[in-house]
């Protein structure tokens, strides 16, 4: 039986203990109370002395969110200086969860779903880590710092006192903690000069998800070339980053000045077209990997257990057999109305009509400049998944074609377009393969 829920009664969430909350607030015009229950990072300052004016908060910490203002073009600004150019960003909310010693490898491998032996030392992984029902509670990018030392840089949940739990009382022999490493990402075209510029041609040899380690100005760094972009990139994760972000962000800006370096917030744009997931947006711990596009990330040949293993192969034994768990699943949504030029402050309702009651909701909107219309993610029923097939979004007047009428979508496969770099997901696709090891 459906549920009714007092949001969005129509919306089956019948597989969720917690509803998203599908109620129409729209920006609601209030002002965010910078104080010290939420952490500052070391380029906070710096971020603000960039010109930022907004921020959100992710991982309890603030989080730069706009640099170019409304009127000044904004985030399609900031777009254009990112696929055209090279572009800073402060990401330092990326947590650093370092877990080191003798059964780093086992504990690691007991934690995510790929298989963690096969990771190299001194490369890095997109990895996923899910709850005993299979939920996923984190997707951060697993660094292979040495034999016996990983870091999870984290996206938007606190990830450490899961570790922690997992590992009371101590049945892995590892210590894990945050560590004082801060990342930020250098990302866009011509990124690999700027980065060359900072540490010499070695850092061009540096492969997708490979590592590398530098000095700036004596100051210890780790290089990965990886980033939330599509985009050709890379990041780099500072050790004592309280003493020495001033001096890792200024050497930047002034490598960068030759290459037209741009200070900007993370893209949701240009990931959102190629395919890359934001935790809490468009996934959280009551998602299956299988809902999103995620399923690549549940091998079919780990020996080793894990958590979540039994639920989620008991998960795709169900979808094979045609009877999922799972009422909506994640696409892709190529969409008419205005250029969506700015964040969606809330889940707009798709319906499978025009006039019809809301059945799905899109997660993730933005205009794309290549493609020349409006792409988004989102989640509608499982009869209503395959490309081509017709929906009707909900959009705020600001962007409808009609005030009060749906814009008409269709479902269209993702990524919306080729990554610079392409990720595991779509090098699996290209070999006719569904799932990493």
């Amino acid at each position: 039986m459906k549920p009714t829920h007092p949001n969005s009664p129509t919306v089956d969430q019948s597989d969720r203990t917690v509803p998203i909350n599908l109620r129409q607030s729209g920006p609601t015009p209030v002002q965010m109370l910078i104080d010290t229950r939420v952490r500052k990072s070391p380029y906070w300052q710096l971020s603000m002395e960039a010109g930022c004016w907004r921020a959100s908060v992710y991982n309890r910490m603030y989080h730069p969110r706009g640099y170019v203002a409304h009127e000044d073009g904004g985030a399609m600004v900031e777009y254009d200086a990112l696929v055209n150019h090279v572009t800073l960003w402060n990401v330092a909310v990326e947590r650093q969860i370092r877990v080191k010693g003798p059964q780093a490898e086992d504990f690691i491998n007991y934690v995510i779903t790929r298989d963690a032996t096969r990771i190299p030392v001194m490369h890095a992984r997109y990895v996923i880590l899910c709850n005993e029902e299979g939920g996923i509670l984190n997707d951060p990018v697993l660094l292979r710092i040495s034999e016996d030392e990983f870091w999870f840089s984290l996206s938007d949940s606190d990830l450490m006192l899961w570790l922690q739990g997992v590992n009371t009382p101590r049945r892995f022999d590892v210590d894990i903690r945050e560590i004082d490493v801060a990342p930020v990402q250098v990302q866009g075209p011509k990124s690999v000069d700027l980065m060359a510029d900072l540490f010499g041609p070695e850092v061009r040899e540096v492969p997708s998800y490979g590592l590398m380690s530098g000095t700036v100005e004596g100051r210890e760094v780790i290089v990965s070339q990886t980033g939330f972009s599509g985009e050709k990139g890379y990041e780099i994760y500072l050790h004592d980053a309280t003493l020495h972000a001033e001096v890792l962000w200024n050497a930047i800006l002034r490598a960068g000045e030759r290459h037209q370096l741009q200070v900007i917030a993370p893209a949701h744009h240009r990931r959102v077209a190629a395919g890359i997931l934001s935790w809490g947006q468009d996934m959280d711990q009551e998602t299956l990997p299988f809902q999103t596009n995620l399923a690549y990330q549940v091998p079919r040949h780990k020996e080793a257990d894990y958590i979540g293993k039994a639920s989620l192969e008991a998960a795709r034994q169900q979808i094979e057999a045609g009877t999922p768990p799972f009422a909506l699943q994640m696409v892709g949504i190529r969409m008419g109305g205005q250029r969506i030029d700015d964040y969606a402050p809330d889940f707009w309702l798709i319906s499978a009509t025009h006039d019809g009651d809301a059945v799905g909701y899109v997660t993730s909107p933005w205009f794309s400049p290549e493609l020349g219309q409006n792409i988004a993610l989102g989640y509608v029923p499982l009869a209503m998944t395959s490309l081509e097939t017709e929906l009707w979004i909900h959009v705020p007047d600001r962007y409808a074609d009609v005030i009060g009428r749906p814009v008409a979508g269709e479902v269209v496969e993702v990524p919306f377009r080729p990554s610079v770099n392409p990720n595991q997901r779509e090098r699996l696709r290209g070999k006719g393969q569904d799932a990493a090891v």
